[in-house]
């Protein structure tokens, strides 16, 4: 083996081929020149000789002081190529590893005494190239291959081996292996050609001595794990975000845990020690300013789920940034012998192990001592500027009134209110905080003790109920003035037929007629709306596929965006189905692209997306409304103008509108809200100024039944009943006296007999003065005394096949629930016109 450590001497190459050879066939053809031209002159005349003779001479005369002139200003150089020869060579001569220039076919062109050494050659044997020198050795087949086809395609290389290679017995026991580095790079040529183009540069090293330290490190790492395995306390390590790298087998025994699984799977501390302790000593690992010992007292958690009581001596490396920490945890179930310092633990234990957070006060409010859920609950405070007062870890509001309750505190009040507080770096963090004081002893630093409590869940429930009351009492004053608004339409839609029906199309009144019947429809569409918000619209409930019913719709969104809005489609793959109303989630996607589009005034993207969400992502979502479940979400997104937080309160209220006057009824987002909430579903928007708008609607998988039939909706044929006259007796109950007017005459002008009444009650009175005899009894739902269900019950107790309609602005679902199972009825939706009316009572009366 080569001895690096000593001192270098000039080595001779062991071969070179690199001083470029003199031309001596040049200096003899110039020699013959001039002999021949000698001869020459002297075969002629004098005088005809003399002028060539002077012009040689004079050529060599100008080619002389040129020379003279060009080596004096450096254009030529004499004997300067040998020096630099002479000092690269040197340099190469007395590198402590070998070196070897070769040419592309092979030929060694150079190779310095070192290399010669470490491959054992004599002065008279020729030198090989490593991949040659090797090529005897089958198991260096591979890298020798791998070196020798790197040197032919002109790549660098770098390779390790062991000689003799692993498993392989030498002859002379006593020869101990060696290990060598091999490297290959290719070597440019120069420009001037001087340095031919393709050559390859070899080195070789022996790298044993390194071998062998690594190897002896590794060694004293092993007997250290060893020794830690072995040792009689815990240890583990673990980085800030509570990943455990290392845990010796000691702590494994404790905690009944298997190291070889351990050691497959990630093991956290939440998984040996409550979460709160498990933050506390997370929160240390990231503060990284904190090089002395700290002292924990926890309980871990074996796996049978039982408690073992340690103590955690926690420490980070000298110089560690990252979070690394390394743990010493000492067992401390075996109880004191001391009474005292048991009386410690059962304290210590107690405090950390607390789901209130607490911690100590000076007079100050700086915190001297805090427990793991304090950390918890308000993180751990970075102490690089000396002690951390409590009041800056709240929100600005809540610090004047911690101050005075601090005040409370140091006078020694025993009632002191409790402070609702906001944190200072997390406005979603919420809690209450109680002040205790603390009586003060000679050489007491501690002045107040803070208990807290996390209410964070508790103010998003808050704000849940808050806003759940809110759209629910917003939606039965929408269904209310809906009722009433159905009534009177009705009214106007009943007359305007009356007064139609004495005016020909060609009568002056004829088209202002038409145009009130007209607008009373529109105001029935408003109030559809208005129905939809309340969620007491009548559904017609499927079950759909939403990426088929996206993709039929894409034709209708392009025409209704217009050339300025670009629309793409982003659909999932084996969407859920669900179940709901085809013709309302279709209203719901187009208001939500509607409302985009007006969004984007000056063009855009308009994007739609659909996939599954189970119901693990539902709970990852961080949405406070939405229930654990599996979704199909529906997200419409465009890059819009956006909008603040103020106005995102108040998007889904009946009549709120940003639109200029003349744009828009203010019904378009609450019609959407209440079509996905009847329908099951939520829908959550998210919007910033200047970023665009995305509304997320969640609809609830459908999952059907086995054992349930599917049994189609029955759907009356449609046919043209011209003659809409009866026979009959109709029992007529309305308490609007407008619409009770109107449906009245409008059966009479039908031939049939009707009877009227005001109120549920008054109803059972004609019912029962006539003895029964009625044919069919037209009631409205809502009614005061006594509704249109109740009547229905008292009818039919008596007559049990007595024929009814109801008719109603709300829908049916609304006043279903409230029959007997199977009830059979038909209905009419508010507002009705003549026609409609005498239509369905001549329906029912021939069923």
């Amino acid at each position: 083996m080569t001895d690096i450590g000593a001192p270098m001497r000039y080595s001779q190459p062991v071969t070179d081929r690199t001083e470029r050879e003199g031309s001596i066939g040049l200096v003899v053809l110039l020699a013959l020149g001039l002999a021949v031209a000698a001869i020459g002159l002297a075969m002629v005349s004098r005088e005809i000789a003399e002028p060539f003779v002077l012009a040689i001479l004079a050529g060599l005369a100008v080619i002389g002081v040129f020379c003279l002139f060009a080596g004096a200003v450096g254009i030529l150089h004499f004997g300067q190529r040998q020096v630099k020869n002479d000092i690269a060579k040197a340099f190469l001569d007395n590198l402590p590893q070998g070196a070897l220039i070769a040419d592309p076919n092979g030929r060694v062109l150079y190779a310095n005494e070192a290399y010669r050494d470490l491959l054992g050659l004599d002065e008279t044997a020729s030198v090989p190239t490593p991949d040659r020198a090797f090529a005897g050795n089958a198991h260096l087949a591979e890298t020798i291959f791998r070196l020798a086809r790197a040197a032919q395609q002109g790549r660098s290389l770098k390779e390790e081996f062991r000689l003799p290679p692993l498993g392989e017995v030498m002859e002379d026991d006593t020869i101990e292996p060696r290990w060598f580095r091999i490297s290959v790079r290719p070597m440019p040529g120069s420009p001037d050609a001087e340095r031919p183009a393709g050559l390859v540069v070899w080195q070789l090293d022996e790298i044993t001595e390194e071998r062998q330290n690594q190897e002896e490190s590794f060694e004293k790492v092993q007997q250290a794990i060893a020794y830690l395995d072995h040792a009689p306390a815990g240890f583990f390590t673990a980085d800030a975000q509570g990943n455990i790298e290392y845990l010796n087998a000691t702590l494994a025994q404790w905690l009944g845990i298997d190291l070889s699984e351990a050691a497959t799977s990630e093991l956290k501390l939440d998984g040996i020690m409550s979460r709160d302790g498990a933050a506390l000593l997370a929160g240390a690992g990231r503060n990284a300013s904190q090089s002395t010992t700290r002292r924990f007292d926890l309980d871990l958690v074996k796996a049978d789920g039982t408690s073992l009581p340690v103590r955690i001596l926690h420490r980070l490396p000298r110089g560690a940034h990252t979070g690394w920490a390394h743990a010493l945890v000492l067992n401390r179930s075996a109880g004191e012998a001391d009474e005292a310092a048991s009386a410690e633990l059962r304290f210590a234990r107690l405090f950390q192990s607390s789901p209130i957070a607490i911690a100590t006060l000076g007079k100050d409010g700086t915190i001297t001592a805090s427990n793991a859920a304090f950390i918890t609950l308000f993180g751990e405070p970075d102490k690089d500027d000396g002690p951390v007062a409590i009041a800056s870890l709240l929100d600005e509001e809540s610090r004047g009134a911690f101050d005075k309750t601090l005040e409370h505190a140091l006078a020694g009040q025993g009632l002191i209110e409790p402070l609702d507080f906001t944190l200072a770096h997390d406005e979603e963090k919420s809690g209450r905080l109680f002040l205790s004081p603390i009586e003060q002893v000679e050489g007491e630093t501690d002045a107040a003790i803070a208990y807290a409590i996390d209410t964070s869940q508790q103010r998003v429930l808050e704000l849940q109920i808050a806003q759940s009351q809110k759209m629910q009492a917003i939606g039965q004053m929408a269904g209310g003035i809906a009722h009433d608004f159905n009534n009177m339409l009705t009214a106007i839609i009943g007359f305007s037929d009356f007064l139609l029906q004495n005016h020909r199309p060609t009568d002056p009144a004829f088209k202002d007629i038409m145009n009130i019947k007209q607008n009373a429809n529109r105001a029935a569409g408003l109030v559809r709306q208005l129905l939809a918000f309340s969620r007491q619209q009548t559904l017609r409930p499927q079950v759909l596929q939403i990426g088929d019913l996206v993709s039929e719709l894409s034709q209708l969104l392009g025409r209704l965006l217009g050339e300025n809005v670009e629309l793409e489609l982003d659909q999932g793959r084996d969407l859920w189905p669900v179940k709901a109303d085809q013709h309302q989630l279709e209203q719901v996607i187009i208001n939500l692209a509607v409302n985009a589009r007006d969004a984007m005034p000056g063009g855009g993207k308009l994007t739609i997306r659909t996939r599954n969400i189970s119901e693990r992502t539902s709970r990852e979502i961080g949405q406070r409304h939405l229930d654990p479940g599996e979704y199909v979400e529906i997200e419409v997104t465009d890059t819009g103008e956006g909008m603040p937080p103020e106005v995102i309160q108040k998007i889904f209220d009946p009549f709120f509108s940003t639109k200029e006057v003349g744009r828009g009824t203010g019904l378009g987002l609450s019609t959407v809200y209440g079509i996905v909430k009847q329908t099951g579903g939520f829908i959550f928007p998210e919007s910033e100024p200047g970023k665009g708008t995305s509304m997320r609607v969640y609809l609830p998988r459908h999952i059907p039944v086995h054992t349930e039939k599917v049994v189609e909706e029955e759907k009356p044929e449609k046919r043209e009943t011209r003659d809409l006259t009866g026979r009959g007796t109709v029992l007529l109950v309305e308490d609007e006296d407008a619409v009770r007017s109107f449906a009245a005459r409008a059966l009479a002008q039908r031939g049939y007999n009707v009877l009227e009444a005001g109120t549920g009650a008054e109803a059972l009175e004609v019912f029962n003065e006539h003895d029964g005899e009625v044919d069919l009894v037209v009631s409205d739902v809502v009614m005061p005394e006594m509704d249109g269900p109740t009547l229905l019950k008292e009818l039919r107790r008596d007559h049990p096949d007595l024929r009814i309609i109801f008719m109603s602005g709300y829908a049916e679902d609304a006043f279903k629930r409230n029959l007997d199972e199977g009830e059979a009825f038909m209905f009419i939706q508010k507002p009705f016109d003549l026609k409609q009316l005498a239509a369905a009572v001549k329906e029912a009366l021939e069923a």
